[in-house]
């Protein structure tokens, strides 16, 4: 077995001292996405009432259907009694008028920019016939999601005490949504929506999250707020590789909830350093008899690492190969491990996988090999 020394970070930095941080909001969390690292967390796991940061999981059912082609951006759905009395009851609201028929796209606008309930309700019942049956594939998505204390009664996250989750889970289901439905996601950094509505003038509404007007690189996710959970607000910022995403809840108002996510997000960045391995990393490992001089080893995926930047040099990267190479191999086939460690302890391990197509060489090479071999070493 060969290791080989592939990389060891020795960046040294002056030595700085972090105060350690605080958050005045009740349950927080703080998630260096690619690499999955908790940075900060605080009450993560405690059960709060979700508010408007339930439509997270309202959009992603109906994301869900638009990429298995069984839901259309352009399907128009009726606007019932129920979905139009919510915009009459002092709710956040898309302001839909009853018996009109809006599309999904338009509804997604509604629900994600502006927050509006009764385009909760409209979408839920399009989509399922009845809002209690929406909130039973809600709930399906979330056990599918992996999401473990959380609950959805309703569509839109008005107050029930059994619609229930945690920052941890609407973390979960937000790096979820950004993952696999990226071209839908956008609709979440749009900072305006305006509602052309059948039999009234136009209503422009702008995007409650205040995260998006600052030039921070933040493009979502979902303000929140009730009375017996607070203020809260689920945000991501993404700059180059690097996605950050807060959740909290529990502050006193909405300046409140803007000033301590902005902290968060400002500590992760100031504080940690994103290492990226890139996963052509091209490692040569020498072959024996077979057609090709050496075999090239790459990742199936790049590899992040999260540290403190004062503790880069703590970083050692090896690759663990067994080499020379003597038998053939396929493109894809196993070769060894890319092992990380953090002072001196393994933290990840990768498999290095060919990137080369090889074969035996014939048997009077091999004969000529073995003799070389025999009389210069």
């Amino acid at each position: 077995m060969k290791k080989t020394l592939l990389l060891i970070i020795l960046l040294i930095l002056p030595s700085l001292s972090y105060s350690k941080i605080t958050t005045s909001a009740s349950q927080a969390i703080v998630i260096d996405v690619n690499s999955e690292k908790i940075l900060f967390e605080k009450n993560s796991d405690q059960k709060i009432s979700p508010a408007s940061m339930t439509k997270i999981m309202t959009s992603i059912v109906a994301f869900d259907l638009i990429k298995k082609k069984e839901l259309s951006i352009n399907e128009k759905f009726l606007v019932s009694n129920k979905a139009w009395r919510m915009s009459k009851s002092g709710y956040s609201s898309m302001f839909i008028l009853p018996n009109d028929k809006i599309s999904v796209l338009n509804l997604l606008k509604g629900i994600i920019i502006v927050s509006g309930n009764d385009a909760c309700i409209v979408l839920a019942e399009g989509i399922a016939g009845t809002e209690a049956a929406f909130a039973d594939l809600m709930n399906e998505k979330a056990i599918e999601i992996g999401l473990k204390n959380t609950n959805f009664t309703n569509s839109s996250g008005i107050y029930d005490g059994n619609n229930f989750s945690t920052v941890s889970d609407i973390a979960i289901m937000s790096i979820y949504m950004i993952k696999n439905y990226p071209e839908l996601y956008k609709l979440y950094a749009e900072k305006e929506f305006t509602w052309d509505r059948t039999g009234g003038d136009p209503i422009k509404q702008g995007n409650r999250n205040v995260l998006l007007y600052r030039n921070i690189g933040a493009d979502g996710i979902k303000t929140g707020h009730l009375s017996d959970s607070g203020y809260s607000l689920a945000a991501t910022t993404k700059l180059n590789d690097r996605r950050i995403i807060s959740v909290i809840s529990g502050t006193k108002s909405s300046s409140e909830r803007t000033k301590e996510s902005l902290k968060l997000i400002n500590y992760a960045k100031i504080r940690y350093d994103l290492l990226k391995i890139p996963k052509n990393i091209d490692l040569k490992i020498k072959s024996w008899n077979i057609n090709a001089g050496h075999v090239i080893g790459t990742l199936r995926d790049d590899v992040f690492i999260t540290t403190e930047k004062r503790k880069k040099n703590k970083i050692k990267i090896l690759a663990k190969v067994k080499e020379p190479i003597k038998s053939s191999v396929k493109k894809g086939d196993i070769l060894g491990k890319l092992e990380i460690y953090y002072n001196n302890e393994l933290i990840k391990s990768e498999e290095i996988i060919s990137n080369t197509e090889t074969k035996k060489v014939n048997f009077m090479k091999r004969f000529l090999n073995s003799i070389s071999f025999f009389v210069w070493g």
